[in-house]
């Protein structure tokens, strides 16, 4: 949300396209890389979910059940970077919120990131004394 109101914020101004010193071009390409990053984590999730074959711990790589916070698989992994690029291949070719083909690569790169920060996180707080907050 943040990107998206600085970003218009940005596109605003009369003389140069800068909210607090950043071009609207890098707040629409955050406001993207977030959008891409909520349909990685999804694709991760659900498709690591169902068709995942082996799962592990992000942290250890100790095999673990599906569904455990923390978890990767290689189908769900392979699908976060689909759901991350298609969002941000969208952003590019049919809306034009994205400029370039490397920002394409920025976005879907940040996504994938992001999500593997999400289960990184997953795995040493989730369910952990103090951070019962902390929930998908």
């Amino acid at each position: 949300v943040v990107c998206a109101v600085a970003a218009v914020q940005a596109a605003s101004g009369t003389t140069e396209s800068l909210f607090l010193g950043i071009s609207s071009t890098a707040w629409v390409l955050g406001y993207i890389a977030s959008l891409a990053t909520k349909l990685a984590d999804t694709f991760a999730s659900e498709i690591g979910k169902a068709y995942g074959q082996t799962t592990f711990l992000i942290t250890s790589l100790q095999p673990v059940p599906r569904g455990t916070e923390g978890a990767i698989s290689l189908e769900g992994t392979l699908a976060s970077v689909v759901g991350g690029l298609s969002l941000s291949l969208y952003a590019y070719t049919v809306v034009g919120l994205i400029e370039s083909w490397q920002g394409v690569g920025v976005a879907t790169f940040a996504a994938f990131v992001a999500t593997m920060v999400e289960s990184l996180i997953g795995a040493t707080l989730q369910e952990k004394k103090g951070f019962e907050w902390m929930s998908n």
